[in-house]
């Protein structure tokens, strides 16, 4: 996986995720409330591993996931746990940056997580060897496609999708921002946003993040069964978001 989106608005930022995974993979649980370690964070979890690949924070922040770093890499197991369940270690700390800069990657499968702090956005990426750190400007709007599934030249087809999209929805809400996630393309089922390949490999869900100064909300697609759902965040101590 996946495809994901930033963008900054006047009263709230905008995170989205598609997820692609294998279709025989365990249906995910739609995101619930959730305590670890004294946070209450918001996520769908994994059915297969128990993980996660986005999530809201109750000071404010959020993370997703990406499978890969830069390039496709080689799987080379044994990994010492899922990058979901790494993912969820990065959350559970009062600072999602600093969680990142000290956990131990050590045989974890590269990935790359996009960090919102509530006032800062970092790109943080791990090849499986070494950690790679870049600052990004919050008041810009960025899309990311996962290594593992994209190359470069489509990566580049579909960050200029994106901005072509920007232009025509220069002030977009979140009903349109989700609109873009399940339409946005050129008709080739195999790199639009949302994808299918063969049936074996395909978008199983669409999340999209509304981050407002005290409150997040998160909505859920399941694109299995057509069903969605929300899940509301009140947040504790956060940073302004604008």
């Amino acid at each position: 996986m996946c495809t994901v989106t930033f963008i900054p608005a006047k009263e709230a930022v905008y995170i989205t995720h598609n997820r692609d995974e294998k279709k025989l993979r365990a249906r995910a649980v739609p995101p619930q409330l959730y305590t670890i370690k004294n946070f209450q964070l918001v996520f769908p979890r994994d059915g297969h591993a128990g993980g996660s690949w986005i999530a809201l924070h109750q000071n404010g922040g959020a993370a997703v996931l990406l499978n890969g770093a830069f390039t496709k890499h080689q799987h080379q197991p044994p990994y010492r746990k899922s990058r979901g369940l790494a993912f969820l270690d990065i959350l559970t700390g009062s600072d999602l940056f600093l969680s990142y800069q000290q956990i131990s990657l050590e045989a974890i499968e590269p990935f790359t997580v996009i960090l919102w702090t509530g006032t800062a956005l970092y790109e943080c990426r791990w090849d499986g060897t070494q950690k790679h750190i870049k600052s990004l400007d919050a008041l810009q709007s960025y899309s990311w496609s996962s290594a593992t599934l994209y190359d470069a030249d489509v990566i580049e087809k579909r960050n200029n999708w994106f901005t072509t999209w920007l232009q025509q929805h220069p002030q977009p809400a979140m009903e349109d921002i989700i609109n873009f996630h399940l339409f946005g393309g050129e008709g080739d089922a195999h790199n639009d946003l949302r994808m299918n390949r063969d049936g074996i490999t395909l978008t199983v869900s669409i999340t999209a993040l509304k981050i407002q100064p005290y409150i997040g909300l998160m909505q859920y697609l399941d694109l299995q069964d057509n069903n969605s759902y929300q899940q509301a965040l009140s947040f504790k101590n956060a940073a302004l978001t604008q």
